[in-house]
């Protein structure tokens, strides 16, 4: 077939001799197989890239059909279609509102400040982030600490509760503080500091200074124009093991530990009522600012009271074992050089 081809190539005007069309044939032979030569590199060529045998042309044709094959395995794999968002979003906004109902939970919540008690430290409509996670662990406050408490117990009974009049903003802010995403409305919360603890003695006589376990407090963080009593000095009161005596740091518009000394507990809060350390003002950006302990409540003798008493103890109860000890050993001696 190739002689065929080749021979129609090759043109009529030569002779058509014996010796003529052998030496056709001779160079149809050698003209097929630079063709088929040719043909086999072509098929190489336009393979996979891989080096075959040269034999044939089925074995050269043998990686084109088996990438087409893979290719044709993949091709299902390639076409699957993803999940659309639409179809994914709710899933994203069920996973995060069960994360920020575990924060709001055991770690943080943040609470809205909705009276001028505690300025100027904090201001109405400040969100400050409450650190819920320490008190599990079994710390409880600490003197200088901003904390959130339930009511004990008659301290909101005339506070109305704020809340919107639009039923749809109720529902949505009710979900919202329920997640943790938003200060609750609903709930009767206090925030003050914290200026005694237990066995803590708190007193403040005439317009001050207050003074815990007979040590004088500097507190800068007072509302100006305030005297550190306010208009409510008290005498001293010897705050409860597992209670707190609290105070707003704007002393003439607090309704705190000192007006509710007639009630139970002499004023001071269970620290079973206490949500959380209030650590940060999260918001209005420009009121950011951190809320930590005063340096007034690092004075070495602030506790002193309560902590030196077991030393001082043990070191009379050793002095007045020590001759008595001394007897023992005495005795034990001459036993053994007996």
């Amino acid at each position: 077939m190739g002689d065929v081809v080749i021979g129609a190539r090759s043109g009529a005007g030569e002779p058509e001799g014996s010796g003529g069309r052998a030496a056709r044939s001779a160079e149809s032979g050698a003209s097929s197989a630079s063709v088929e030569d040719a043909a086999a590199q072509t098929a190489d060529e336009h393979g996979d890239g891989t080096e075959g045998p040269t034999g044939g042309s089925s074995e050269s044709h043998r990686p084109d059909a088996e990438s087409a094959d893979q290719s044709e395995s993949q091709a299902p794999g390639k076409q699957r279609k993803q999940r659309s968002f639409w179809k994914e979003l709710p899933i994203l906004v069920g996973i995060a509102l069960v994360l920020a109902l575990v924060i709001k939970t055991f770690f943080v919540q943040a609470f809205s400040i909705p009276s001028e008690s505690m300025q100027n430290t904090l201001q109405v409509g400040d969100r400050v982030l409450v650190d819920k996670l320490t008190p599990w662990f079994g710390a409880e406050p600490e003197r200088g600490e901003v904390v959130v408490f339930h009511d004990p117990g008659g301290w909101l009974n005339d506070e109305p509760t704020p809340q919107s009049s639009n039923s749809f903003v109720r529902g949505v802010q009710d979900v919202l503080s329920f997640v943790g995403l938003m200060p609750s409305a609903n709930e009767k919360d206090l925030i003050k500091r914290v200026i005694a603890v237990g066995g803590d003695t708190v007193e403040c006589q005439g317009t001050g200074p207050v003074k815990v376990n007979g040590v004088a407090l500097n507190e800068p963080y007072v509302y100006q124009g305030n005297t550190p009593c306010g208009d409510h000095p008290f005498d001293p009161v010897k705050v409860p093991n597992g209670r707190i005596w609290v105070m707003g740091d704007h002393r003439a518009d607090s309704l705190d530990s000192r007006f509710h000394m007639d009630q139970p507990g002499g004023g001071t809060v269970p620290v079973g009522n206490v949500i959380g350390r209030a650590f940060v003002v999260a918001w209005p950006v420009g009121h950011w600012s951190t809320l930590s302990v005063p340096n007034t409540f690092d004075q070495k003798g602030l506790a002193a009271a309560a902590p030196l008493a077991p030393p001082v103890a043990g070191a009379v109860g050793a002095v007045a074992l020590f001759p008595l000890v001394r007897r023992v050993r005495e005795r034990r001696d001459g036993r053994k050089d007996s």
